[in-house]
């Protein structure tokens, strides 16, 4: 296991971090620094560092820095588009900002402030998230509020000021049309994307508190997972997505989780511990594959997401700042290890045609007349000669 820490002291402690996608397998990483204010003050920071997958570590220097202004509070919460060119930011004073990365590695990149009319006074959110067709954008208020846009127009599609005592966590289905939410106070509600409608609430036991929830990713299995705490025993629920009915539950980590993941192509799912620790399971067996004890000793993980294209998984904490762990999995065959070994398999069952058919007399002792004789056979194309090809076609040359 490969993990890497960034530098901590030049500004305040860490407070979330995302991933940023971008074309070619590209990925960079945007980390939220709270404002410091003893000593030396500095303001709130928003850095953008580039990732190296040989290495697993992110850049030394940060590609870009964005400093909030003092009345907008700290970073809360981080949700990046799916295009990989807007990011939104939650503050703990000034509602929500968003933000327009421009420019690329090579030629210098910006972060530029944008105008967010429906949120920049909407008071304290504590989750956001895009679909993952990018064209909603919901916001979950520690009111109690829900909110659902469509992006990037920014229209309202639902604004519920009762939809929890206070929102704890969400997250869009795959193909966008569900939003599933959690509150403090242990429920679970799901909601239609496309309108808002309140589609229903999930079924607990009397002990059990939902706390976190994800949605499949692999496109087979429409599944729900919800984190919850069931007496003082954290388990992870499943819920059949078209039925919303509980499937089963198991038990994946010793300790609460505060955070949890999916992986992109839906093979993983994470839970980073309020002890600091993350265990990582393969979604098909729903056995612990990567297992990471104390990673952020004594803290809370605040944040944990999946990088877009590598076994590898980012996670925050207040203490420890961000650190990036290269996850102890099965290794997969890449696109281009898949061709090599077809024609492989290819170029050997054409040498061993060959070699069958050079043999083939000699194998099964078929006898052959004086004047009889075997054709010639290349691999490489005809090896009769110019003269023998003259004569086979009587040509007078």
């Amino acid at each position: 296991m490969e993990i890497e820490e960034a530098s901590r002291g030049e500004s305040g402690h860490v407070v979330c971090g995302s991933w940023v996608r971008r074309p070619k397998k590209v990925n960079w990483a945007i980390i939220a620094r709270a404002a410091k204010r003893r000593g030396s003050a500095s303001p709130a920071l928003l850095h953008i560092f580039s990732f190296d997958p040989i290495t697993t570590s992110l850049s030394s220097s940060p590609l870009a820095t964005h400093a909030l202004k003092e009345g907008d509070g700290d970073p809360v919460a981080i949700s990046v588009h799916p295009g990989g060119d807007y990011f939104v930011c939650s503050t703990s004073k000034g509602g929500c900002k968003l933000f327009e990365i421009v420019g690329g590695a090579t030629t210098g990149i910006t972060i530029l402030a944008k105008e967010l009319p429906p949120l920049e006074n909407a008071g304290l959110q504590k989750c956001m998230a895009f679909s993952f067709d990018g064209s909603k954008l919901a916001v979950g208020g520690a009111d109690g509020c829900l909110r659902i846009m469509e992006w990037p127009n920014l229209s309202v599609i639902l604004d519920e000021p009762k939809a929890h005592k206070s929102i704890r966590d969400m997250d869009f289905s795959l193909d966008s049309e569900f939003l599933a939410t959690t509150s403090t106070d242990g429920s679970a509600r799901i909601w239609k994307a496309e309108d808002g409608f309140p589609l229903s609430t999930l079924e607990r036991s009397k002990d059990e508190n939902i706390e976190l929830c994800r949605f499949s990713k692999d496109g087979t299995k429409p599944f729900l997972f919800c984190g919850a705490q069931r007496g003082d025993v954290p388990v992870v629920n499943v819920y059949d997505i078209s039925t919303w009915k509980k499937l089963g539950f198991k038990k994946l980590s010793r300790k609460s989780a505060s955070t949890m993941a999916v992986s992109l192509d839906g093979k993983y799912i994470a839970l980073g511990g309020k002890d600091g620790d993350i265990s990582v399971a393969e979604v098909k067996t729903m056995e612990i594959y990567h297992y990471s004890k104390r990673l952020h000793l004594g803290q809370t993980i605040a944040s944990l997401e999946f990088c877009p294209s590598e076994r590898v998984i980012l996670t925050t904490s207040s203490e420890w700042g961000e650190m990036v762990t290269k996850l102890t999995v099965p290794k997969e065959w890449k696109e281009w290890q898949i061709y090599a070994l077809l024609f492989c398999l290819f170029m050997g069952s054409v040498i061993l045609a060959y070699v069958f058919f050079e043999n083939s007399d000699s194998f099964w002792k078929l006898p052959m007349g004086k004047d009889q004789r075997r054709p010639k056979i290349s691999l490489f194309g005809d090896s009769s000669t110019p003269s023998e090809d003259r004569n086979r076609w009587n040509l007078d040359l």
